[in-house]
């Protein structure tokens, strides 16, 4: 599904743009280890950091954004998604110490 080698492999020179899947696979996956570290995060500090990490996240990606030149929807579409990511990683850690 996913390959880093794909040039190298039989058959790859017939393919050079992505497939949907490979491209919905690597999404999902970076969603899961992005989901997975916050989680340990949040779990190993008190509450009061969330507002920290959330001010430190848009700061971060407000300075990916500005050599990417995107478009002001993309640039808000992308800080909704890494909101959204952050709040679900957040609502499972408190799910997870509940339960414990």
């Amino acid at each position: 599904m996913l390959s880093t080698e794909r040039d190298y492999k039989r058959g790859g020179e017939r393919f050079p743009i992505p497939s949907q899947g490979e491209i919905e696979g690597k999404l999902l996956m970076f969603e899961v280890i992005a989901i997975t570290c916050l989680q340990e995060l949040l779990a190993k500090t008190n509450s009061h950091q969330f507002p920290r990490l959330r001010r430190r996240l848009l700061e971060n990606l407000k300075a990916k954004f500005a050599p990417l030149k995107l478009c002001a929807d993309d640039k808000r579409a992308a800080k909704e998604l890494a909101l959204q990511l952050l709040t679900a990683a957040c609502e499972e850690t408190k799910d997870e110490k509940m339960a414990r």
